[in-house]
C-alpha cells in the first residue's frame, strides 16, 4: 500500500490489470488500492483491460468477480469512476456500469482536468502496424458479431475466448515488438484530431513511459501506463501536473 499524501483534488489513472483467478495477488492489491489510494481521489479512470477477459455482463455474479464489483460500487459513493473498454473487456456493458457505479467513456475521450486538456484512450487503436489485430478488432466490435456471440451460453462464450487467447499468444510469438507498439503517424493523427491536447494518457502496450512531443508548435506529454504484472502502475494528475504512483503487491 502507498499513501499518495495529496490533499489537493486529483484523479488517478490505471489500465491493464488483467484481473483473473490465476493471479490472486493482483486482485488483492487492486482491492486494497480501491480502499486506500483510490478513495483519496476525486476521480478514478480505468483505461481498459481491467479483466483478463469479460465474456458478458451476465458474468457479473461469478464469485471471481463479485468482490471486485462490490468494491468498485463502494468506491463510487466517494470517487467518480470512469471506464474505457480495452481489447480484453470490450464486452463490458451498462449492467456492469450500473453494478459498479462506473461511467463508460468513448475511446478516445477528451476532458479538461484541473486546467489541463487531457485525452484518454486504451491505446490499441494506435497499433495500426498490427494489421491482423486491427482486422480482428473491427470484426469483434461489430454489432452483428457481438449479437451472435452473446446469443450463446456463457460457458460456450468463455470456451471460445480461451481459444482466442491461445491463438493470440501464439501469434505474438512471431510478431515483432515494433508491430505491437504504437504507430507514430497514428499517434500524431489522433492528437491532431483532438486539437493537440497537453496530455495524452493510454495503456495497452505494457511499455510505461512518458514521451514528450512537439507538434504544430504545441507540446504534448504522451503517457503510457504500465500493466499490473510485477507491480501496479498508477498515474496521478492534479493542477500541478502528473506523477507516477507505484503500487506494490
Amino acid at each position: 500500500m502507498n499513501n499518495i499524501g495529496n490533499d489537493q483534488a486529483h484523479s488517478l489513472f490505471i489500465s491493464d490489470l488483467h484481473l483473473c483467478a490465476s493471479r490472486p495477488a493482483v486482485t488483492e492489491a487492486f482491492l486494497n488500492f480501491l480502499k486506500t489510494e483510490a478513495k483519496q481521489a476525486e476521480k478514478l479512470f480505468i483505461l481498459g483491460d481491467l479483466f483478463e477477459y469479460w465474456a458478458g455482463d451476465d458474468d457479473i455474479n461469478h464469485p471471481d468477480h463479485q468482490n471486485i464489483i462490490l468494491a468498485l460500487k463502494a468506491l463510487s459513493r466517494n470517487t467518480a469512476i470512469y471506464f474505457i473498454h480495452g481489447n480484453r473487456d470490450f464486452l463490458v456493458g451498462e449492467a456492469f456500469a450500473e453494478a459498479t457505479g462506473a461511467t463508460i467513456l468513448a475511446d478516445p475521450s477528451a476532458l479538461n482536468l484541473y486546467g489541463h486538456r487531457v485525452l484518454l484512450s486504451h491505446g490499441d487503436a494506435l497499433c495500426t502496424d498490427d494489421v491482423e489485430y486491427q482486422a480482428f478488432k473491427k470484426l469483434v466490435r461489430s454489432q452483428d458479431w457481438q449479437t451472435k456471440f452473446m446469443s450463446q451460453p456463457l460457458t460456450q462464450r468463455k470456451a471460445q475466448i480461451e481459444e482466442l487467447r491461445k491463438k493470440s499468444e501464439q501469434e505474438k510469438s512471431y510478431k515483432s515488438s515494433m508491430i505491437m507498439d504504437v504507430n507514430v503517424q497514428a499517434v500524431e493523427k489522433t492528437l491532431q484530431d483532438f486539437n493537440y491536447p497537453e496530455i495524452f494518457i493510454h495503456g495497452h502496450t505494457h511499455r510505461p513511459d512518458v514521451h514528450q512531443l512537439n507538434l504544430a508548435s504545441k507540446h504534448c506529454s504522451r503517457i503510457v501506463l504500465g500493466d499490473w504484472y510485477e507491480q501496479g502502475s498508477c498515474l496521478m494528475l492534479d493542477d500541478s501536473g502528473f506523477r507516477n504512483i507505484p503500487i506494490q503487491f
